[in-house]
C-alpha cells in the first residue's frame, strides 16, 4: 500500500482547510440566524437553525481532525478563515426566516459545488478515505439544501 507523498498531502489539506473555513463561516451564519430570526414561525425556525448549527459544529470538528490526520495543523483563526472561505457575508436586512434561509441555502450550494470539485481532485490524488468522507458530507449538505429549498416553495 502506497502512502501519500508530501505534495499530495499539501494539495489535500489545502482543500480541507478551505472546507474548514467554509463550514466555520456557515456555522456562524446559522448561529446568527438562530439568534436573530423573527416572525410568526419563530419557535419552529429558531429550533431548526439550532439543528443546523449543531450539525455544522460536528462537521467542523471532523474536517479539522481530517487535516490533523495528515500531520498538518488546522487553521483556527477568523483571519485565516476569512482568507480561505468561498462564502461572503450578506447583510440580512429583514430578520425573517425566508431571508436567512435564502442566505444559508446559497452558502450550502456554494459548498456543494466545492465538494463536488474537491472529491474529484482528491480521488485523483488517491486518497480514498478523504474522498469517501467528502462524499458523505456532500450527501448530508445536499439533503440540508433540499430542506432549505423546500421552505422557499
Amino acid at each position: 500500500m502506497k502512502h501519500l507523498d508530501n505534495n499530495q498531502i499539501i494539495k489535500i489539506t489545502d482543500i480541507l482547510k478551505q472546507l474548514l473555513a467554509d463550514e466555520t463561516i456557515l456555522y456562524l451564519k446559522a448561529r446568527n440566524a438562530h439568534w436573530n430570526v423573527e416572525g410568526r414561525d419563530f419557535q419552529t425556525i429558531h429550533l431548526y437553525f439550532e439543528t443546523l448549527y449543531n450539525e455544522l459544529q460536528l462537521v467542523i470538528d471532523e474536517v479539522a481532525e481530517k487535516i490533523r490526520t495528515k500531520d498538518v495543523y488546522a487553521p483556527a483563526t477568523m483571519s485565516e478563515y476569512l482568507q480561505l472561505t468561498h462564502l461572503s457575508e450578506n447583510p440580512i436586512i429583514n430578520h425573517d426566516s425566508l431571508s436567512y434561509i435564502k442566505d444559508l441555502l446559497n452558502d450550502y450550494e456554494i459548498i456543494i459545488g466545492f465538494l463536488n470539485q474537491s472529491i474529484l481532485e482528491i480521488e485523483d490524488l488517491n486518497d480514498v478515505s478523504t474522498s469517501d468522507y467528502l462524499v458523505g458530507l456532500l450527501e448530508q449538505h445536499q439533503k440540508t439544501a433540499w430542506m432549505l429549498r423546500s421552505h422557499l416553495k
